[in-house]
C-alpha cells in the first residue's frame, strides 16, 4: 500500500505547557472566525451549546435563534445539512445572513480536511482515514499486524495469499466509515455524531489486533491445546491489545483533542469489537458504551445478530483478490440500500427487499471461500503441523513482557507487552534455532519447508443427526486405530499415527439461516421492516446451513503405511455408520462391497476385482 501523507497537524501547547498538536480551528482558516477555547478542532463533535458559541463568534447573537438551536438540538454534526430553507425556519430571515452563515459552515468543513491522510489500497482504491486513525496505525501494536498472515497456512497452498492482517484492518476501518457516513447522510434524524462515527471506524481498524501467529491457527488450534480449559479468542486479545495500545502510546489525550470521551468511548469501541461483557437478553440492553437508541451502531463492525458486517465485506473482496477466486458480492450496493428501521423498540440496519437474493449470494460466497481456501485439506494440515511444532517449542521460547516477565508462546496472551512481539516470525525463530530443546519442533517445520507433509488419507461426512461432538474429537484417532479391517494390511498402525481434523462449515450462525435475522423494507414504505422467508425467495436455496467434514491424515509417509491407513479409515467409516468416502471403492475395494448400504453408490470407474487387488497387495508388501 502507498500512503500519501498530507501536511502534518501544527503544534500547540498542551494543558501542562508541553508541546502538543494544534488543531485546525476555524480561525486558522477564516480570519474572522474565533471559536471559544473549549471548541474541538472537529466541528462535528460540537454539542448544541458549542454551536451557539460558534454562531455568537460569527456575529449571530439573536437570543431567539440561539434558543431555537438549543431547542432543536442542532449539533455540529448537523451543521453541513443546514440549507437556506432550514435557516429561514430557525429565524435567520435575511438572505445575506443566511449566505454568511452557510459560508462559515463551509469553511469549517474545509478546515477538517487538513489532517486527513490518503492511502492507496489495492481493493478500495484511494481511501481517506481520519488523523486519529493514523495516530493509532503508527504504533508498534498496530504495525505488528504487518507480520501476521491473514490466511495462515493457506499461503502454502495459494501463492497469492501473502497479504497480512494489517491491510485487512485498514480496509475494515475504511468500510466502517463508509457505512456509518451513508446512514448519517440519509437519515440525519438518527443523530449519529462524529464521536459515534469515529468510534465505529476505530473499532473496525482495531478489531483484529488480537490475532496471534498465523491468525486463526493460533486461537483455533494452538491455544485450545496449549491452554486446555481456557476459553480465549482473538476478540478478547483485540480489546486487551487496544487498551494497551491507547495507554502505552498516550492516546487518551489525543482522543480528547478529537472530541472523544475516553472513559465512555473506549468502552464503546471494545463492545463494538467483542460484544457486551455479559450475554445480551431480548429485553435487557447489556451495552454500556451507547444507549439503546444507538443499537444499530453495534451491527456495523461485528454483527452478532446476522453476521452481515464490514469485516466480512473486506475479507471477501481482499481474500478473493489474492486467492484468484471470483467475489460475487457487491458491498457498495448494500451500503447504497442500507437504512435503519425500528424493530421492537430497537433500531436495526435493514436493506431493500429486492436485495434478499444478493444476501444469500453473500453467504454462498462465504461458504465457497471456506470450501476452496480457508478449510483446504492441505492448508489445514500445514496449520496442524505448525501448531504441533509450537506445542513442542512452547516451554523453550521466552518472550520479554512487562516488568521483566518472561512469557512462552502460549502465555504471551496474558501480557500485551509480550504479545506485541509475537508474530509469524516465531516460525523462523524455531526453524533457524540451534537449541537442542527445539529439535523436534524444528524437524516438523523443516518438513513443511521441504513439502514433506503428513499424508492425506481420506475424507467423509457424518449422516444427518450423527454429527461428532467436540468432546469426542480427542478419541477419534484411537477409534480409527482400533478399526481393524478383516483383510488386515501388513503394516500395523496406532493412534499416534493418525490425525483427525473435524471441520464444520456453515453460513456463520451454526445450523441457523442468518437471513432469518435480517429485516427488509419495501419501496412502498421505507420505515416498515419485514422479514422474508426462504421459500419466498427461491426453491434452489439450501435446506441445511451447516455441515461437518471429517478428514484423516497419517504421520507415516511411506507408500505401505498410507495404503494401510486407507484400509483402517474406510473400515472405521463403515463401523461408525459414516458416509462412504468418495474414493472408497478405489482405495479399499475389499472393504466397500461388504457395507450393504454403500453398494448403491457406484463409482465412475469400476473397482478392481478381488483377484487384481490380491495381486496388488502381494506386490505392495513383497518386501515385508
Amino acid at each position: 500500500m502507498q500512503r500519501a501523507d498530507s501536511e502534518r497537524t501544527p503544534k500547540r501547547p498542551r494543558r501542562d505547557g508541553s508541546p502538543g498538536t494544534q488543531p485546525n480551528t476555524p480561525s486558522a482558516v477564516a480570519g474572522e472566525v474565533s471559536p471559544a477555547p473549549e471548541l474541538h478542532s472537529d466541528h462535528r463533535t460540537w454539542d448544541s451549546e458549542q454551536v451557539c458559541d460558534f454562531l455568537k463568534r460569527n456575529g449571530f447573537k439573536d437570543p431567539g435563534l440561539l434558543d431555537r438551536i438549543r431547542e432543536k438540538k442542532i449539533t455540529g454534526s448537523l451543521l453541513p445539512y443546514l440549507d437556506e430553507s432550514l435557516l429561514e425556519k430557525l429565524g435567520v430571515g435575511s438572505l445575506r445572513e443566511r449566505k454568511k452563515l452557510l459560508s462559515s459552515v463551509q469553511q469549517l468543513s474545509q478546515a477538517h480536511v487538513h489532517g486527513v491522510k490518503v492511502i492507496n489500497d489495492p481493493i478500495h482504491g484511494h481511501i481517506e482515514l481520519h488523523p486519529l486513525l493514523i495516530r493509532i496505525i503508527d504504533t508498534p501494536q498496530f504495525q505488528r499486524l504487518r507480520y501476521v498472515k491473514q490466511l495462515g497456512g493457506t499461503y502454502y497452498v495459494f501463492p497469492g495469499a501473502s497479504h497480512n492482517r494489517f491491510e485487512h484492518s485498514l480496509g475494515v476501518g475504511y468500510l466502517a466509515g463508509c457505512l456509518v457516513r451513508a446512514l448519517r447522510e440519509k437519515q440525519p434524524e438518527l443523530m449519529i455524531s462524529e464521536r459515534d462515527s469515529l468510534c465505529v471506524q476505530i473499532a473496525g481498524l482495531c478489531h483484529d489486533l488480537g490475532h496471534g501467529p498465523f491468525s486463526h491457527m493460533f486461537d483455533g488450534r494452538f491455544i485450545p491445546l496449549a491452554r486446555q480449559g481456557l476459553k480465549w479468542k482473538h476478540e478478547q486479545g483485540s480489546i486487551n491489545m487496544f487498551e494497551h495500545l491507547v495507554n502505552s502510546n498516550g492516546l487518551r489525550d489525543v482522543m480528547e483533542q478529537y472530541g472523544l470521551v475516553p472513559e465512555e468511548d473506549i468502552c464503546f469501541i471494545k463492545e463494538l469489537i467483542a460484544g457486551p461483557p455479559e450475554s445480551p437478553t431480548k429485553d435487557l440492553w447489556a451495552y454500556k458504551g451507547r444507549p439503546i437508541e444507538k443499537s444499530f451502531l453495534y451491527e456495523i463492525v461485528a454483527n452478532k445478530r446476522n453476521g452481515i458486517d464490514v469485516d466480512k465485506w473486506d475479507y471477501f473482496a481482499r481474500d478473493c483478490h489474492h486467492l484468484g477466486i471470483q467475489n460475487s458480492f457487491d458491498h457498495k450496493r448494500f451500503i447504497q440500500f442500507a437504512r435503519v428501521c425500528q424493530v421492537d423498540k430497537r433500531l436495526h440496519i435493514c436493506t431493500r427487499n429486492k436485495e434478499v437474493g444478493n444476501l444469500y449470494e453473500m453467504f454462498h460466497t462465504r461458504i465457497c471461500l471456506y470450501r476452496r481456501a480457508y478449510q483446504h485439506k492441505v492448508g489445514n494440515l500445514i496449520d496442524i503441523m505448525i501448531s504441533e511444532a509450537f506445542l513442542k517449542a512452547d516451554n523453550y521460547i521466552k518472550i520479554p513482557g512487562s516488568e521483566g516477565n518472561m512469557c512462552c508462546i502460549s502465555t504471551a496472551i496474558d501480557d500485551m507487552e509480550a504479545f506485541t512481539k509475537l508474530t509469524d516470525n516465531i516460525f523462523l525463530e524455531i526453524l533457524h534455532s540451534t537449541d537442542p530443546n527445539l529439535s523436534e519442533a524444528r524437524e516438523i517445520l523443516k518438513k513443511i519447508e521441504c513439502r514433506n507433509l503428513y499424508k492425506y488419507v481420506g475424507e467423509t461426512q457424518p449422516k444427518k443427526g450423527s454429527e461428532i461432538n467436540r468432546e469426542d474429537y480427542e478419541g477419534l484417532p484411537g477409534e480409527i486405530a482400533n478399526a481393524k479391517p478383516d483383510v488386515m494390511p501388513l503394516v500395523k498402525l496406532t493412534a499416534e499415527d493418525f490425525i483427525v481434523d473435524v471441520v464444520s462449515m456453515d453460513y456463520g450462525m451454526e445450523d441457523k439461516n442468518p437471513i432469518d435475522n435480517v429485516y427488509f423494507y419495501c419501496k412502498s414504505n421505507f420505515n416498515q421492516p419485514v422479514k422474508i422467508a426462504k421459500d419466498q425467495v427461491s426453491q434452489f436455496l439450501p435446506d441445511k446451513f451447516k455441515e461437518q467434514q471429517i478428514r484423516v491424515y497419517c504421520k507415516k509417509t511411506d507408500e505401505k503405511s498410507l495404503y494401510a491407513a486407507q484400509q483402517y479409515f474406510v473400515n472405521w467409516c463403515a463401523d461408525r455408520g459414516l458416509n462412504k468416502p468418495q474414493d472408497g471403492d478405489v482405495i479399499a475395494p475389499l472393504i466397500t462391497p461388504l457395507k450393504r448400504d454403500w453398494s448403491f453408490q457406484k463409482s465412475a470407474q469400476s473397482p478392481a476385482t478381488p483377484q487384481e487387488t490380491s495381486k496388488a497387495r502381494q506386490r505392495l508388501f513383497r518386501d515385508v
